[in-house]
């Protein structure tokens, strides 16, 4: 079944700045009257808000590569459920800060997880509803570290530094083998620039959906 809004996903190692420039583009979203929900991963519903605190903020127990991946899968269920999949249908725009392609990167890529089996999982937890466009915020590790490291560490976060390029080179891989849903940027420049060069892309996909706009 086709949906009918536009999904934007915003993607990125630790400290790249998705969560900020995905609120910057709700804005701007909002200031034109287009209705829109900003949303995130893990959590994004009530549900969601207790995986995500088992994943990020347990630490008296190890969580298994597969284990976090279906705990991921659990949360996108009831966000694609009750949030995202009724917004597209009712022909608004969501903007989603991390989807399936994190889980791919993260358990995949930097765990090691199968990627076959983490495809068939995030397909059926996202009823095959994919992006029509995904920004990859894309940031030297070091840097992304050093951005975060005033803040609490989650248990991403305290992983080491390997384990934070492989999530780089991850998402650069996906990025090159669709280069059409992909929009990467180098998020070592001022916010400002990053925000225009987002834009720039954004209109032109909202031209395609909304011929009444004025931009």
């Amino acid at each position: 079944m086709k949906k009918k809004g536009i999904l934007i996903t915003f993607e990125g190692g630790e400290g790249c700045g998705k969560s900020y420039q995905s609120r910057v583009l709700n804005r701007r979203l909002v200031q034109l009257a287009l209705p829109v929900v900003l949303t995130h991963e893990p959590g994004g519903t009530p549900f969601g808000e207790k995986i995500s605190k088992l994943l990020k903020w347990d630490d008296k127990q190890a969580l298994s590569p597969l284990t976090e991946m279906l705990l991921f899968n659990a949360s996108r269920v009831q966000l694609v459920e009750n949030i995202i999949k009724p917004a597209l249908d009712e022909n608004k725009i969501v903007i989603c800060d991390r989807y399936t392609d994190s889980t791919t990167v993260y358990q995949g890529y930097a765990r090691g997880l199968d990627a076959k089996l983490i495809n068939l999982v995030n397909n059926a937890s996202t009823q095959n509803i994919q992006p029509d466009l995904t920004i990859l915020l894309d940031l030297p590790v070091g840097v992304g570290l050093s951005r975060k490291r005033k803040q609490r560490q989650d248990r991403f976060h305290m992983e080491n530094i390997s384990f934070h390029q492989r999530v780089r080179d991850g998402f650069l891989d996906l990025a090159a083998k669709s280069p059409k849903r992909w929009l990467v940027i180098h998020a070592d420049q001022p916010r400002n620039a990053i925000s225009g060069i987002i834009w720039i892309r954004i209109t032109g996909l909202l031209v395609k959906s909304f011929s009444n706009i004025k931009i």
